[in-house]
Formats: structure tokens, C-alpha cells, sequence
């Protein structure tokens, strides 16, 4: 069963590679293939959409409608390929020599398709597996909580959650949360020999940025030594800049993002707070100065950190189905576990693939552990029986 399932899982990895669900760009033309693909088996299954019904998670129940069920979770978003080198078509899985290259090939369809494959294992269970399937998990977890809401007030109380994000099918038991904001400045545009008639936006923009560099080496100086994750500290980092027109012009516009992960018991709004409030100042200074200007943050998502609180049932079924017997890990990256955890559900990260090939050109993820994955696939299908 195992090479005929494993076949059948990686026939489903090259489809749903195929799909370019870049987070800028819609995820339904997936999600319909998902659709088609439960009804064959007859599943059903409910969409909950974003507001302009260009996205959607998908939700889906195989097996009774019973308690004690377990929850699979993935998202069907990657991150783009823009100005990375791949040597191979991102959109195409491609084998060599024991890796399978495909943007999102690791992080994460690998785990989706594994889970797609397993369906008509599940179906036979005492136990229901439910898939879930979000949207926007890499631009911060933005469409997992309607579905976990729905999840929670419609289904059967499930078990425990499954968020297969790579951990190379070892079970991780907390990560670091993650808030991201975006910094927008709008000065007032002049020659740039007129400094006096003017504010460059980017002027400004850098003293902020260069202040959130200085917090970030503070949070790297107020490392925990005994912290599980690595890095140990809170991390803030600024992932996209722009501004300006001409290197002769005080530029009018200029708006950066950055975001902040902070481990389990950190506040982040208490360690922003002083950056906010400089820019409420400086927003009041500019637009004293030239009405128009000024400076705005706008959050963009908060996703919760996630702990081992309460998942010790849900740590042992995992090890049960994995043979893992090292001590649970945590990670610096995000997922919707925290999601998922806050409503409630015990929940376990594991996955097939290692997060160091996540969003690298070429990523992939290793023939082995996708055959790891299908292990832990017909087992769970066993254990449910």
C-alpha cells in the first residue's frame, strides 16, 4: 500500500504545485480542484471566503460526524518566486537526486497532498479526520480564524489540531508569534537644493527605520539564555521599502513593513509602544509644518504565539504515530496553531520537510520525508479505525 499511496500523493503534490497561489494572487482555482477532488470521494465540503470572495479556506469532514476527531491543517498560499534564481520551473515538481523542487513543494501542499491522498483511508475510520485548508497564512495567518471559528461552533469536538508545517516529522509544541505593520510617510515634495521648503518622506522614513534597527538589537541584547527557540529573543526585521521619485525631489511618499515575533509571554504591543508613540509625534511635527504630511502605522495581522499548554495528550498520539521520541521542539516561525490553540483545540506542528528550504529558490522537500509523511498518514488512518 505504502509505494501505491505515496504514488498517489505525489501525483496530487504536482497538481496542487501547479496552481500559482501566490498570497497576491486568488487560491480559488485550487480550492475548486479540492472540491472536485472530495466530491469523488464523496466528501463534501464547506468554503469560507474573505470578504470579496476572491479567497477562500476550505473545510471538510471524512468519516463520522463524531467527537474526537482530528484536525489537518495547511495553507494553500506559497510566497512569490520574484527575483529568486530557480534552475527548475517552480510550478512543475522536479526530482533530483532524491528531492522534490516545486515552489511550495515543502511549505506546505507536501503535507496537503499527503492528507488528500489518505482520504479514502480516513473514510473507513471510527474517528473523523477534517481537513482544513486556509488562505493568506504566509502574509500572517489572515484567513485560518473564520475557518476555526466555524470549526468550532459546526463540528463535533475534534481531538486535537495537526498543523503540518516542516518540522521533519518531529512534533513541535510552540512557536513565536507574529504581528507585522506597515510604516506609511508622506512628506512634501520640493528641489532637493530647497531642503527648508520641503520634507523628504524618505528622510524621515529612515530615522524611523534606523530606531527599529536599534530595538532590534535591544530584544537580541535581552535574549532569555534559557529560551527553546532559536533565536532565543524577540526578532523584528523590516521586509519591504520604497519610496521617493528622483534623486533631485524631497520625496512626497515613502512606506516600509516590518514585522515582530516575539516568543510565548511577550507583549508586542508593550514593546512597540515607544515606536508608536514617537510616530504619533513626529506626525503631529509634520503636519505643522505642511498640512498633508505625516506619519501612520497601520497592523496588518497579529497572529498568537503558540505553547505546549495543554497539548501533552495530543505531543503523545503524535509520537505514537511517528516513533519520535526526541524532546518536543519549538520554532521561530509563525503558523495558525496559536489560531487554533486559542479556540481551544490541543495542537501539534508537524510536517514533512525542514523550514531551512522554505521560500529558498529551488525549495524542496526530500523524497524521504515525503515518504515519512505518508507513514504518518497511514497510520493515523490505522490508529483511527
Amino acid at each position: 500500500m505504502s509505494d501505491h499511496f505515496t504514488s498517489t500523493a505525489r501525483e496530487i503534490l504536482s497538481t496542487l504545485i501547479a496552481f500559482d497561489t501566490t498570497s497576491r494572487n486568488s487560491n480559488l482555482d485550487l480550492i475548486a480542484w479540492v472540491e472536485g477532488y472530495l466530491a469523488q470521494h464523496g466528501v463534501s465540503s464547506t468554503r469560507v471566503a474573505n470578504a470579496d470572495a476572491s479567497k477562500a479556506n476550505l473545510y471538510a469532514t471524512v468519516g463520522p460526524n463524531v467527537e474526537g476527531g482530528i484536525i489537518l491543517s495547511g495553507h494553500s498560499d506559497v510566497v512569490p518566486i520574484d527575483g529568486q534564481d530557480w534552475t527548475t520551473d517552480p510550478w512543475i515538481v522536479t526530482e533530483r537526486k532524491g528531492l522534490l523542487h516545486g515552489r511550495g513543494t515543502c511549505d506546505m501542499k507536501g503535507f496537503i497532498a499527503l492528507a488528500l491522498a489518505a482520504v479514502p483511508l480516513f473514510k473507513g475510520g471510527g474517528r473523523p479526520v477534517h481537513l482544513a485548508i486556509s488562505y493568506d497564512e504566509e502574509i500572517g495567518c489572515l484567513g485560518a480564524p473564520a475557518m476555526i471559528e466555524e470549526i468550532a461552533a459546526t463540528l463535533p469536538r475534534p481531538a486535537l489540531a495537526v498543523i503540518g508545517e516542516p518540522t521533519m516529522m518531529k512534533p513541535v509544541t510552540g512557536h513565536k508569534g507574529i504581528c507585522v505593520h506597515e510604516v506609511e510617510v508622506h512628506g512634501h515634495e520640493a528641489h532637493s537644493s530647497l531642503t527648508h521648503l520641503g520634507i523628504s518622506a524618505n528622510m524621515v522614513a529612515v530615522e524611523l527605520m534606523h530606531d527599529l534597527a536599534v530595538l532590534a538589537r535591544a530584544l537580541w541584547e535581552k535574549a532569555d539564555p534559557a529560551s527553546p527557540f532559536t533565536p532565543p529573543h524577540a526578532t523584528l526585521t523590516i521586509g519591504k521599502m520604497h519610496g521617493g521619485t528622483a534623486a533631485n525631489i524631497l520625496a512626497r511618499r515613502a512606506h516600509f513593513t516590518f514585522d515582530l515575533r516575539c516568543p510565548p509571554g511577550s507583549d508586542p504591543e508593550k514593546i512597540l509602544a515607544p515606536f508608536k508613540e514617537e510616530c504619533a509625534n513626529l506626525d503631529a511635527e509634520l503636519k505643522a509644518a505642511f498640512p498633508g504630511t505625516g506619519v501612520a502605522v497601520t497592523q496588518q495581522s497579529n497572529a498568537p504565539s503558540m505553547t505546549d499548554e495543554g497539548s501533552e495528550a495530543a505531543e503523545a498520539f503524535i509520537r505514537k504515530l511517528t516513533g519520535d521520541n526526541s524532546p518536543a521542539g519549538a520554532v521561530a516561525y509563525a503558523t495558525e496553531g496559536g489560531q487554533f490553540q486559542q479556540a481551544g483545540f490541543p495542537t501539534v506542528i508537524c510536517g514533512p520537510g525542514s523550514i531551512e528550504q522554505a521560500h529558498q529558490p529551488n525549495e524542496y522537500v526530500s523524497v524521504e520525508q515525503f515518504e515519512r509523511g505518508a507513514t504518518f498518514m497511514i497510520k493515523l488512518a490505522e490508529e483511527l479505525k
